[in-house]
């Protein structure tokens, strides 16, 4: 049973003391295929070394994420333009628009996730995007840039079943972690109206753990928890679960 988190912070400073015995908690539970979104050029440097550290597991993203794009944000969109010029990378992301932490660079994010958007196209690449108080303003810029060429992943999709059916009209799939184990989340209670070929798995660790570790950090084996919940949602086994979200995810990384 191939398992894949199409969404794993593995750098992450959470992991710093046992990070190798996690991604071996979670190979050794069949997750074996790990998309590392990006977050700002502070952390480039890890996110290659990962790489090269697990090479037939780790897949890498670049991208600038809405949270950081502050007064240096052109600065930060040039890295990302050098880093996609540069090498593979199997997306562009994690890219989008937050307005939960900072309304007031609601223009400069826009321009960001934008000009993210025209780079991904330029490499032919998905992309991964992130909303948080934001789905308004993130479905604006995807109707302006719909087409053919406009595909990806909606990253802890966490809207409601007519914003689901309105994301999956991009070209997008939903992004679907440990937000569907939570008793608040409401996702599960309509998840099961959207067929499962637009789901995949993620657990946007270090964050959002599934239950029964909620509130503690997450890890990429505790994706285990969020297929246990698809696999009653949908009522299919967790084997037809992981393979039809793997092959989800190779329709969009294409790999």
């Amino acid at each position: 049973m191939i398992i894949t988190d199409t969404h794993t912070h593995l750098y992450s400073e959470a992991f710093d003391e046992d990070r190798d015995d996690m991604i071996k908690r979670a190979i050794a539970q069949g997750v074996s295929r790990f998309f590392i979104p990006a977050i700002d050029s502070t952390y480039t440097k890890a996110m290659l070394q990962l790489k090269q550290d697990y090479p037939n597991h780790v897949y890498l993203m670049m991208g600038l994420h809405p949270t950081h794009v502050k007064d240096n944000y052109k600065e930060e969109l040039k890295h990302v333009e050098e880093m996609l010029a540069s090498r593979k990378f199997y997306a562009v992301g994690e890219i989008g628009i937050d307005l939960y932490w900072d309304k007031s660079t609601l223009n400069i994010q826009t321009e960001a996730f934008k000009h993210q958007i025209q780079l991904a196209k330029q490499y032919k690449l998905p992309i991964v995007i992130h909303c948080r108080e934001a789905f308004n303003e993130i479905f604006e810029v995807l109707e302006s840039e719909k087409g053919d060429d406009l595909f990806g992943i909606f990253h802890c999709f966490t809207g409601t079943l007519e914003q689901a059916h309105k994301a999956i009209s991009y070209n997008m799939k939903l992004g679907i972690g440990g937000v569907a184990t939570f008793k608040n989340g409401k996702i599960d209670q309509f998840l099961n109206e959207i067929p499962l070929e637009h789901i995949v798995l993620e657990t946007d660790s270090p964050y959002l753990s599934p239950v029964p570790y909620r509130g503690k950090r997450n890890e990429s084996a505790y994706i285990i928890k969020v297929l246990e919940k698809l696999s009653d949602i949908y009522n299919v086994s967790l084997k037809d679960i992981a393979k039809v979200t793997t092959t989800n995810s190779k329709k969009v990384f294409k790999i």
